[in-house]
C-alpha cells in the first residue's frame, strides 16, 4: 500500500450521474449496501460488500482512480491505484 496518492489530478468538480442509487443496480434491478461516487465521471457504484461491486468494477473498466463515499455525512476516498484511503477527500483542482 502507497503513503501518497499520485492521481489528485484527476479529481474532478463531479455531480452524481444517479443520485437515487448505483447506476447498474438501477438498471437491473439490483440492491446495495453503500454507494460510491468517481471523482472523475460521476459515476454512482456499489461497494464490494454489495453483490454487484459495481463501483470496482468501474474502475478496472475506465481506471478513473478515486472514488469517494456517497453516503451522507461521510467524506472520505478511495484511490484504487494507491491502495490509500483518505479523509477528507481533497477538492477538486
Amino acid at each position: 500500500m502507497s503513503t501518497s496518492c499520485s492521481h489528485f489530478d484527476q479529481i474532478h468538480s463531479v455531480s452524481a450521474r444517479t443520485p437515487a442509487g448505483c447506476e447498474e443496480c438501477l438498471a437491473t434491478g439490483g440492491h446495495w449496501v453503500h454507494l460510491r461516487l468517481c471523482m472523475t465521471c460521476g459515476h454512482v457504484g456499489c461497494c464490494d460488500n454489495s453483490p454487484g461491486r459495481h463501483a470496482t468494477k468501474h474502475f478496472h473498466s475506465t481506471q478513473h482512480p478515486i472514488v469517494r463515499s456517497f453516503e451522507p455525512g461521510e467524506n472520505w476516498g478511495w484511490c484504487y491505484v494507491d491502495e490509500l484511503m483518505m479523509e477528507p477527500v481533497p477538492h477538486a483542482r
